[in-house]
């Protein structure tokens, strides 16, 4: 497998995702401000969307992945898996329809303090919800497809979900906000239904032999079901604990939305870089492990990480220097206040500081996952998410929303440290000297070039552009050569 070719067209099509999810962002800004109808919208969203990361892009591709490898891709057990996850999904969906009310009140219990708040979060939740039996049922087929290195449609999928609720908020620009939340929860469920579709026509152009059978309780599906009831939580850990972030947001007004578009700044290059990296490893770490290759795990573990630290520390010092300039550029319209611009500003400059964490656990936990070691990944989540939680309660007090970032911060790296340890016992990850110089000299060089972005007065999007080209046009030729001469 070409790894560097992987991971980069991965990135590139997580990278187009986004770009159209900020122009979508930019216009949800645009039409609900960062108040009631945009807190309504996000808290609701959040709730199906963490249902896709646990059930469909986390835990099962996690655990079904090495299986699928580990079984020579046996067509039978893909089947059985497929029309499982299914009827789970379908009793998920029934159980959460008849008890929205309560899940909402968990979620956001500070939404009961203002009038109607409280039952339009659960109405818009309960239409949105449908939406996860299609878009796991798409992240399975993905999952099929990233097993035989077919990576590319997969990471364009969420494209058309951006696309869809942009072509949304620009009829409800035209048509008035009064049923907005109505039009973009429809926009969502149809946006799964058509991905679903796309996907499952490339399974069965490619031949790969999925399809529905009466679902067969086996000794290997009783296995997958044990690690992912071990794994939800492991890989939930940054979900749960943006959940629970809400949770205790809900009691400042604004702050949902400010934590939202903070986390979506933040989420940009860990998507287009650390996730890129995971899906591929996932699936080539699983290969080499399958076939008892050592040498080439340790070569990919470090491969991805000079590379992928080469691109993401630069992200870090960018935007922590620039992060009010970006958000004053993408979202001072309209409804959006100067108020709201400095506070997501602020979230940013926390929360970007744990990217080089977060980008590293990818490495370490896709590895153990590879290795089918699920309960080592569950123990450090749970220690760092529970490390999070005290983090938001206690310093909520003091600190108000930007708890939650530093939280975020603090659980991160404890749970990289947690993870590190654990796969140098089992000697699962060797970090070469090559590896830590480059990576010390690529951060050293990415401060140095903050340091002198910082100086730079940024007062518009031209000056914005130059700035972030200027920055890259230093920064790259000489990372590029620290990664190849040292």
């Amino acid at each position: 497998m070409k790894l560097g070719k992987h991971i980069f067209g991965v990135g590139a099509m997580t990278g187009i995702s986004r770009i159209f999810g900020f122009v979508r962002d930019m216009l949800i800004a645009r039409v609900l401000g960062a108040g009631k109808l945009s807190d309504i919208f996000l808290a609701a969203f959040k709730l199906p969307n963490l249902f896709r990361d646990l059930l469909g892009e986390g835990a099962l591709s996690a655990i079904f992945i090495p299986m699928y490898a580990d079984s020579k891709k046996d067509e039978g057990f893909a089947k059985n898996v497929f029309s499982w996850l299914l009827v789970g999904l379908l009793g998920i969906i029934v159980l959460f329809e008849i008890f929205m009310p309560l899940v909402v009140w968990v979620l956001a219990p500070g939404f009961d303090e203002v009038a109607g708040k409280m039952e339009m979060t659960v109405l818009i939740a309960r239409i949105m919800f449908v939406y996860v039996l299609f878009i796991c049922g798409a992240a399975f087929l993905s999952a099929i497809l990233n097993a035989f290195s077919k990576f590319l449609l997969a990471a364009f999928m969420p494209v058309l979900l951006n696309i869809m609720l942009i072509c949304a908020l620009l009829v409800a620009m035209v048509w008035g906000s009064e049923n907005v939340l109505y039009l973009m929860a429809g926009t969502v469920v149809l946006s799964g239904v058509l991905q679903f579709a796309i996907l499952w026509g490339r399974i069965r152009k490619n031949h790969f032999g999925l399809r529905l059978v009466v679902p067969r309780w086996t000794p290997r599906i009783k296995e997958l079901f044990q690690r992912m009831g071990v794994s939800i939580v492991g890989s939930g850990f940054y979900q749960i604990t943006m959940i629970v972030g809400t949770l205790v947001a809900s009691f400042q007004s604004g702050a949902v939305s400010w934590l939202y578009y903070s986390d979506r700044i933040v989420q940009l290059p860990f998507a287009m870089i650390g996730l890129a990296v995971g899906t591929v490893l996932m699936s080539s770490i699983s290969n080499a492990l399958a076939d008892k290759n050592m040498r080439s795990v340790y070569v990919q573990q470090n491969s991805s990480m000079r590379r992928s630290m080469m691109l993401i520390l630069p992200c870090v010092v960018g935007l922590f220097v620039l992060a009010e300039p970006i958000i004053r550029t993408l979202f001072q319209y309209g409804a959006w206040t100067a108020d709201s611009t400095v506070a997501v500003a602020n979230a940013i400059m926390i929360q970007v500081l744990v990217l080089p964490a977060m980008l590293v656990s990818q490495i370490y936990s896709k590895t153990l996952y590879a290795s089918q070691d699920v309960k080592t990944p569950v123990k450090t989540s749970m220690i760092s998410l529970a490390v999070a939680a005290v983090l938001y309660l206690s310093l909520f007090p003091m600190f108000g929303y930007l708890a939650v970032p530093i939280g975020i911060v603090i659980s991160g790296y404890l749970k990289n440290f947690l993870l590190a340890r654990a796969c140098r016992k089992s000697g699962l990850i060797n970090h070469d000297k090559r590896t830590i110089k480059v990576v010390s000299l690529m951060g050293m060089w990415a401060i140095m070039l903050g340091a002198g972005l910082y100086a730079v007065p940024v007062t518009n999007i031209v000056a914005l552009i130059v700035a972030i080209v200027g920055y890259a046009v230093l920064y790259l030729p000489v990372a590029y050569v620290i990664d190849r001469k040292i």
